[in-house]
């Protein structure tokens, strides 16, 4: 909420004022400052942006940051090194193990384009520490190829990257290393619907089962082993239909008791929705209906009420979506 993210900036502000006396905090209230409003594009409320060397033209937007541990962190890789650089490999351990997760860029030289990319992607991810080495004992320590990005969680290698052949881009980058910030396949609810929609990633797929049915874990294996291919470029989320509060989503998606389990894409942009063709969840389907969506082929799914069996009779017509288009066009 916008009260909690206030609390969270102010004692930003506060934790920075020892430490950076140089970076200024403020808060406004731009309700009725339509100008302002105008000037700077603010479109949504909590909005933070940063400005440089009192420059008012170009701001950097603070997006998904809700934390002040965040916060700090997010300013002073924007003033300072985004990156830790690594000499030893206890020190490599130490970052590793510091955190739940931690990002490390193993290099054959600092100064490069993949390093670069590297860096500017620290920059956007303030949740986790990132550090970077070009010491050959510790990339031979780990094993790693040179110029490749690990992602460590709990202390174990758990994604690899290649960053010259991927020709990754800083945004791909970023939706990719904060997916980890979010299980392989997240459980819908109030807690995690607000990171849901933190991790910039547009393209979610939803499973709509209850999760107490006999071929749930089934399913849900299915569904985790298909997730694994798409980190990055599409968000698995699981919705349990027995749960009362999910009631909306059912609604949105137009998910009857009948239909379940389903399976549906959205992409959050458009507001466009697909239904997966096939009805069995297997593995093979959910990979197949990602892969048609990723290439555009996706038919895209316009969820209608039945027709009425009278709606030619008068001659005003009743149109629904599945007559819409062929009275119409």
């Amino acid at each position: 909420s916008s009260q909690n993210l206030s609390e969270e900036f102010a004692e930003a502000a506060r934790q920075l004022k020892k430490e950076a006396p140089r970076i200024q905090f403020g808060k406004m209230d731009v309700t009725h400052q339509h100008d302002l409003r105008k000037e700077f594009n603010i479109q949504a409320f909590p909005t933070v942006k940063f400005f440089v060397n009192g420059r008012r033209e170009d701001p950097i937007d603070c997006k998904g940051v809700r934390k002040a541990s965040a916060f700090i962190t997010w300013v002073k890789r924007r003033t300072g090194p985004s990156t830790v650089l690594i000499n030893s490999t206890d020190q490599a351990e130490a970052i590793i193990k510091a955190d739940d997760l931690a990002v490390i860029g193993f290099f054959r030289e600092l100064h490069n384009d993949s390093v670069e990319v590297f860096c500017e992607t620290a920059r956007d991810v303030p949740e986790m520490p990132f550090g970077m080495t070009a010491s050959e004992d510790i990339c031979a320590n780990y094993n790693i190829q040179r110029n490749s990005l690990v992602v460590f969680k709990k202390g174990k290698p758990v994604h690899h990257e290649v960053l010259e052949d991927s020709g990754q881009n800083k945004q791909g980058l970023t939706r990719l290393i904060k997916t980890f910030t979010l299980d392989l396949v997240t459980e819908y609810n109030i807690e995690t619907s607000v990171k849901i929609f933190d991790v910039p990633v547009e393209n979610h797929i939803l499973l709509f089962t209850p999760t107490n049915s006999e071929t749930f874990n089934e399913i849900y294996e299915n569904y985790q082993s298909a997730a694994a291919e798409f980190r990055g470029k599409i968000l698995f989320v699981l919705v349990d239909t027995n749960e009362a509060r999910n009631g909306r989503i059912f609604e949105y998606f137009r998910i009857r008791d009948i239909d379940v389990p389903a399976v549906r894409i959205l992409n959050l942009t458009s507001d466009a929705k697909y239904k997966m063709p096939a009805d069995e969840v297997t593995m093979e389907n959910i990979k197949e209906f990602c892969q048609s969506y990723l290439n555009g082929k996706a038919k895209q799914h316009l969820s209608s009420e039945e027709m009425p069996q009278d709606w030619d009779k008068m001659p005003v017509k009743v149109l629904v979506g599945k007559n819409f288009n062929s009275i119409i066009f």
